[in-house]
């Protein structure tokens, strides 16, 4: 296995979700706090990794894997203990379907890389902007210092929800073609 700056920044963050989780569940005052900053950390080395593959030219086929992998479990994680802990239906619904697509698009990206197209679902603005929205937004809700944050995280939850559809629908239109193929 191939090891740089890159790899330990993605291996890093999957050793972050550990502690993320513990401090989510604390029921001490300052737990929230912690595992909205634990999460930033992780969000913050999800920016990092890619930047300082392309920056120092330290990309492989294994950071290539595991980046997207350690990114879709963070977010995973946070928004199944985010659902369960506000319990609503507002969140529940978005968040389903934000994991929903997380399948669909890493379905779709595996068989586009089967039939060797995969650079028609490349990595696109929107899904950068839906993961930057929904980031913030996530850690406004596990931070949630008072009802203004409260608000203005799910504003902002919304808001990735609407780009995470916009961007899986970008993805399916740009493979459709080999969709449908027969």
């Amino acid at each position: 296995m191939p090891f740089n700056v890159p790899i330990a920044l993605t291996l890093f963050r999957l050793l972050l979700l550990p502690v993320f989780v513990v401090f989510f569940y604390l029921s001490d005052a300052w737990a929230p706090f912690a595992a909205a900053f634990v999460f930033w950390l992780a969000a913050l080395t999800d920016a990092l990794d890619g930047y300082a593959a392309r920056k120092l030219k330290q990309s492989t086929r294994f950071g290539a894997f595991l980046d997207p992998v350690a990114d879709k479990i963070m977010v995973i994680t946070a928004l199944v203990l985010l659902v369960g802990k506000y319990n609503n239906i507002w969140l529940t619904l978005p968040a389903l379907f934000m994991i929903g697509r997380e399948i669909v698009i890493s379905a779709l990206r595996e068989w586009m890389a089967e039939i060797g197209k995969r650079g028609k679902v490349a990595v696109s603005w929107i899904g950068k902007y839906k993961t930057a929205a929904q980031m913030i937004a996530i850690i406004g809700l596990i931070w949630q210092p008072n009802d203004i944050i409260i608000y203005m995280a799910y504003a902002l939850f919304y808001i990735a929800s609407i780009l995470t559809f916009w961007s899986m629908i970008s993805y399916i239109r740009a493979a459709w073609s080999d969709l449908t193929a027969e």
